[in-house]
């Protein structure tokens, strides 16, 4: 009988080493499991072009707002004062973004068309530009590192552009030469909206 015993508290201890074993084994597994799928998420973040073109969120929220005045819907009205720029809607309400300007000396008003888009836009600096700054490169390609960003609208005969940036911290700033700049998103957001010819008013 106490042979009996021993081997039933044999067979019982056995069957617990068992049970522990198993158990660490899947917590083992599962920790695993759980750090592939942190590595896989991080991998997908550093590898997603989208993410990394994007420069980044605004701090300034589009959003829709409401808006007075006597501006056809599609109309695009840039207030530099604000720093927003708005995209006229129908029933009295508009779009609003965040966007930069010129800096001081640099700021101007006027009413023009787009007259030219582009998406990833190559950029010449002008010539009154190079001679501010004769360390700029002549040309540069469109891509991630061009500061004309993802999109590009051209307004009129002007030098200027509404543009994007891969600066988001820039967005609500007076930092330009006269262009106007957002975020890559939310310029892309706006080439979607509007077309060639589309009214652009400057408030300065």
């Amino acid at each position: 009988m106490a042979f009996l015993a021993m081997q039933s508290n044999f067979a019982g201890d056995s069957l617990m080493r068992r049970g522990v074993g198993f158990l660490i084994a899947a917590a083992a597994l599962m920790a695993m499991v759980g750090n592939a799928s942190a590595d896989e998420t991080d991998t997908r973040t550093f590898m997603d072009f989208n993410f990394k073109m994007s420069g980044g969120a605004s701090t300034i929220p589009r959003t829709t707002v409401n808006f007075a005045g006597n501006y056809a819907p599609g109309t695009i009205i840039v207030n530099t004062a604000e720093r927003r720029l708005y995209l006229v809607q129908p029933n009295g309400q508009a779009l609003r973004y965040g966007i930069g300007v010129g800096r001081d000396g640099f700021r101007w008003g006027g009413t023009h068309r787009i007259t030219a888009k582009k998406e990833w836009p190559s950029w010449t600096p002008p010539a009154q530009m190079l001679a501010r700054r004769p360390d700029l490169p002549r040309h540069m390609k469109g891509g991630i590192d061009n500061p004309l960003g993802a999109r590009a609208m051209y307004l009129g005969s002007t030098l200027y552009r509404i543009h994007g940036s891969n600066e988001p911290e820039t967005i609500g700033q007076a930092v330009s030469s006269g262009c106007f700049r957002m975020t890559n998103e939310d310029v892309t957001d706006l080439y979607n909206r509007v077309s060639v010819g589309t009214t652009v008013v400057v408030k300065n």
